[in-house]
């Protein structure tokens, strides 16, 4: 997850260190999707979805580049940008309704759906930018949360939906907790995006089973621990010290890079969503 920074566009002063998360941020793509799943109307509305190419199970990269290209859009996309990608998400939104079949009712349209898992892609920003950065002082909180709003707003939330501060979303994040379960259905259909495994790839079981270890590490490091007990992950003092050294060394090198490869994909993204709309090609 990450925010991007616009100093082309926004006349305050931005903080640097927003910037230089970009690229760490994807490493809580799988954590973002359990907290964003882990609301049945969300889950089953991923896991029932009709939109073939969008499924997350089925086509992973290609998932994942709608997703990271809808962040950087909504943080730093030109209005002209904003209303194209809003207008596809709509598109694939407008198949995303549940049946008289599905065991809870969604509709992808759905605002309190929608606040949701804006809420978690804003959760999931300011967790990374904890974790690589630190704790974010009175300027960097106003920065990410108005960047924040973005992602709500994106998604057709309206702005008066979207907690006025800080803290009224640390309230709204606390209330909402009540609504979080994740059944057996949902939670098989995530075990292997949490395990970072890729459909149709094969391997010996040494080399999965170490994989397996090391992407749950990662995604279980990312989660709040109300999610590891949906997800019945494990968790203990020995895989919080783990996890705090791999961030450790990962932050280290993330330091040490160009700002244009700590930005990137997301630097690309943008240049892809233009390419895209010039040439008339699928957005999402």
């Amino acid at each position: 997850m990450a925010i991007l920074q616009n100093r082309r566009r926004d006349p305050k002063p931005r903080v640097e260190a927003v910037g230089g998360m970009l690229g760490v941020g994807l490493l809580a793509g799988a954590a973002n999707v359990v907290m964003q799943l882990s609301r049945p109307g969300v889950g089953y509305g991923v896991v029932e979805s009709r939109v073939e190419s969008g499924r997350i199970d089925r086509h992973p990269i290609k998932r994942a580049r709608t997703t990271f290209t809808y962040l950087a859009v909504a943080a730093q996309g030109t209005p002209e940008q904003k209303a194209a990608y809003r207008r596809a998400v709509n598109r694939a939104h407008g198949q995303v309704y549940s049946t008289d079949e599905s065991p809870v009712s969604y509709n992808a349209f759905d605002t309190d759906l929608q606040m949701w898992v804006g809420a978690c892609m804003y959760k999931g920003v300011v967790d990374v930018y904890k974790l690589f950065v630190g704790e974010p002082d009175e300027a960097a909180t106003e920065q990410l949360f108005e960047e924040g709003i973005a992602l709500g707003t994106m998604l057709q939330v309206p702005r008066e939906k979207w907690p006025a501060d800080q803290a009224a979303f640390e309230r709204y994040w606390e209330e909402s907790m009540e609504k979080v379960h994740l059944d057996d259905t949902v939670r098989n259909f995530l075990w292997p995006i949490a395990a970072g495994r890729m459909r149709g790839v094969k391997l010996p079981a040494a080399i999965q089973c170490r994989l397996d270890d090391f992407n749950l590490l990662i995604t279980g490091g990312f989660l709040p621990q109300r999610f590891r007990d949906e997800m019945q992950l494990k968790w203990d003092d020995d895989k919080q010290r783990r996890f705090e050294r791999v961030i450790r060394r990962i932050r280290a090198v993330n330091n040490r890079l160009p700002r244009v490869l700590q930005e990137f994909p997301f630097n690309w993204m943008l240049k892809d969503l233009d390419w895209r709309i010039r040439t008339g090609r699928p957005l999402v």
